[in-house]
């Protein structure tokens, strides 16, 4: 029954935000999800706090305390990131292959260790209690961009489908990376050993993509021996589920091979569908992954707003948060950085140096996985340096997903109007 409830304050979030904002604010769906139910909480605790009565006191504790953890990356995660692989442009990702490998490894790695010994300065300066490797396992938590933010958010507000396709497929792979990174460090600061980073980031890149081949192949040869689109669906509800249970299970990389999954029955659907020619009449199941990606992002982001009500206020929070965020976009710049000189003259979009690091930084917003990784450091992480990541985490994804996310557009095209101008200029140059 509780279980029920839950869901029906979060589809009431969902409706009344979804109706108010189609009505009055016209803003992209996906952050209204996040700013209004951030709103609605926000209200709810002055409500607690000035309020004698029990009973909203509890409610609002009550919504604190569902296991948001549990239900992203037991639950839900791998359905998410099915259904944003299964759009990728398989053209657009080969063509972007070498820009996308060195954002999703590279520059994830780099902008993780930056903010990390960054933080640690503000650590010192402060005298927090938290060491070198506790300031690189934060890192680890804000650095990856999100795929579902990206995927939810980026490609509805405009952008080319080039620009669009770095940025989408960076975001489903680095979480790979991420949260590879994050178990190394985490290994480290509870000194359980194990391999280096590099084997372990071997092993689960490979096994995870092993996994996600063979079984996706197995059961997609009986989706070839149906013509029923609703068994379509269920096979690939049965694929990305087992993939991604057996990868958790074997200490591969469950995010990697949903992502794996999803662009493994996209491209053979495709190609299908060029060698029988109907096979989905109705496109039963290209609706439902479209209506179940929506469902699900709606879910997540109004999930992220509400758990506001959870979060406590950390020492020197006045100090911490600006800087951290100042880190997040210092980091992220250096490590773009990087990755841009090294992908040399094929910097996707015909971007010079500082418009391509300017797109990808303001374009990096991060999301449930993050908050994910925060709320599972509390059985190991002291009270004081636990509030320190919530509030750090909370707080970068609210400003990646509200701040950056309405802003990008803007960024985008005024980025491509001095591109245009660039271009424009240095055909004048030549002719003359």
């Amino acid at each position: 029954m509780k279980i029920l409830v839950f869901l029906i304050i979060i589809l009431a979030y969902i409706v009344v935000i979804g109706i108010v904002n189609e009505k009055v604010f016209r803003i992209q769906s996906d952050i209204a999800m996040i700013l209004f139910s951030l709103v609605i909480s926000g209200v709810l605790l002055v409500i607690r706090y000035i309020s004698p009565s029990e009973t909203i006191g509890r409610f609002v504790e009550n919504l604190g305390e569902f296991g948001f953890e549990e239900y992203l990356m037991d639950g839900m995660l791998c359905f998410m990131l099915f259904a944003g692989a299964g759009k990728v442009n398989m053209g657009k990702f080969r063509q972007n292959l070498r820009p996308i490998c060195l954002l999703a490894l590279l520059t994830t790695l780099i902008s993780s260790f930056l903010y990390g010994v960054l933080f640690y300065g503000i650590a010192l300066l402060l005298k927090l209690p938290m060491d070198i490797w506790m300031c690189i396992l934060l890192g680890c938590v804000v650095s990856p961009t999100d795929p579902i933010a990206a995927t939810g958010i980026l490609n509805k507000i405009g952008l080319s489908k080039n620009v669009c396709s770095v940025i989408e497929n960076e975001s489903l792979f680095n979480d790979g990376t991420g949260v590879t990174l994050f178990v190394f460090v985490r290994s480290i600061i509870l000194h359980s050993g194990g391999d280096n980073f590099f084997i372990l980031m071997f092993k689960e890149i490979v096994g995870a993509v092993a996994v996600a081949l063979i079984i996706s192949f197995v059961l997609f040869k009986l989706m070839e021996l149906t013509r029923d689109p609703i068994r379509y669906i269920l096979i690939s509800l049965l694929d990305v589920s087992l993939v991604y249970m057996v990868c958790e299970h074997l200490g591969f990389s469950g995010v990697i091979a949903s992502v794996v999954c999803g662009m493994y029955f996209s491209y053979n659907m495709d190609r299908m569908e060029r060698t029988v020619r109907v096979i989905d009449p109705s496109e039963y199941y290209k609706d439902f992954w479209e209506i179940l990606e929506n469902i699900l992002n709606s879910v997540l982001f109004v999930m992220i707003g509400m758990l506001v009500v959870d979060l406590k206020p950390c020492a020197y929070m006045a100090i911490i948060i600006p800087v951290a965020l100042l880190l997040l976009v210092i980091s992220r710049m250096f490590g773009v950085s990087l990755s841009a000189v090294l992908t040399g003259r094929k910097i996707p979009g015909n971007y010079n140096l500082s418009e391509y690091v300017t797109l990808m930084t303001w374009s990096a917003l991060k999301g449930g996985l993050s908050l994910a990784l925060a709320i599972g450091t509390e059985e190991y992480l002291s009270p004081q340096v636990y509030e320190i990541f919530m509030a750090v985490t909370y707080v970068t994804i609210f400003y990646t997903v509200l701040f950056q996310g309405l802003t990008v557009k803007k960024v985008y095209f005024a980025l491509e109007k001095h591109k245009a101008d660039r271009l424009k200029e240095s055909r004048s140059v030549e002719s003359a």
